[in-house]
C-alpha cells in the first residue's frame, strides 16, 4: 500500500487515524507516517491522528481542526472574539473549551490550547459551516465574552476592559444582551456578573 491508495481512500475525510489505517489494512507499516510527514504528504495533527498537507490551504482549516484533536470542545475565547471582529489582533494560537483538562497541541497548523471548564457551562455554541457540509463548533460572541471574562478574573477593572481594545462599533451590534445575561446566570457566579456590568458600562452599552 503506497502514499496514493490512502489519499484516494481518506482525502475527502480531511483527516484520519491511525486506527482506521490498521482496520483497512491490518499489516499497515506505521513506518510510513513518519516518512509521509517528513516528505511534507500528510501532517501530523497528535498521536494517532494526521491530515493532507493541501488541506492547510483551507479557509478556517485550523479553526475545524481544533474541534477534532480534543472532544468534546468548541473554539472560544480570544480566537472566537477575532472571528467576529471584536478584537483587532490576529491570534496565533487557537484556543477552545474543553470538559476534559487543559491541554496543549503544536504542529505545523497551530499552537492549539484547550481550557477546561465544568460541565454546566459548556454551552453556547453554534455550528457554522466549513467544507462539504461539515461545520465547525464556535461560541457565540456573548459565550466568548463571558469565556473569557470567566477564565481570566484579572480582568475588574472599566480600565482592564478598556485595554482588551474590543471594536466600539462591532461590540453592541454582536452581543445580544438578553442572551448574554441568559448565558451568565448559568455560571451562578456573582462576582462574574459584576465584571460584566463593569465592561459593559466601559463601552457605554447600557445594562
Amino acid at each position: 500500500m503506497n502514499f496514493e491508495d490512502v489519499r484516494n481512500i481518506y482525502s475527502k475525510q480531511i483527516f484520519f487515524t491511525t486506527n482506521q489505517m490498521f482496520a483497512w489494512y491490518p499489516g499497515f507499516d506505521k513506518n510510513n507516517l513518519n516518512r509521509w510527514v517528513i516528505k511534507g504528504y500528510i501532517i501530523k495533527l497528535r498521536n494517532g491522528l494526521y491530515s493532507f498537507e493541501g488541506y492547510r490551504e483551507i479557509p478556517n482549516f485550523n479553526l475545524f481542526i481544533a474541534n477534532q484533536i480534543y472532544r468534546p470542545s468548541y473554539i472560544s475565547l480570544h480566537t472566537a472574539l477575532s472571528f467576529y471582529g471584536l478584537i483587532p489582533e490576529a491570534v496565533v494560537q487557537t484556543i477552545s473549551i474543553s470538559t476534559l483538562k487543559t491541554s496543549r497541541f503544536e504542529n505545523k497548523v497551530s499552537c492549539f490550547i484547550y481550557k477546561n471548564v465544568k460541565e454546566s457551562i459548556f454551552f453556547g455554541y453554534d455550528q457554522l459551516p466549513f467544507s462539504d457540509g461539515r461545520s465547525i463548533l464556535m461560541a457565540t460572541p456573548e459565550k466568548a465574552l463571558l469565556d473569557l471574562l470567566y477564565l481570566y478574573p484579572f480582568y475588574k477593572t472599566e480600565i482592564d476592559f478598556l485595554d482588551l481594545r474590543f471594536d466600539v462599533d462591532t461590540l453592541p451590534e454582536l452581543i445580544n444582551k438578553e442572551q448574554l445575561y441568559g448565558f451568565l446566570s448559568k455560571y451562578k457566579n456573582k462576582s462574574l456578573e459584576k465584571r460584566v456590568k463593569t465592561l459593559l458600562k466601559a463601552y457605554a452599552i447600557s445594562n
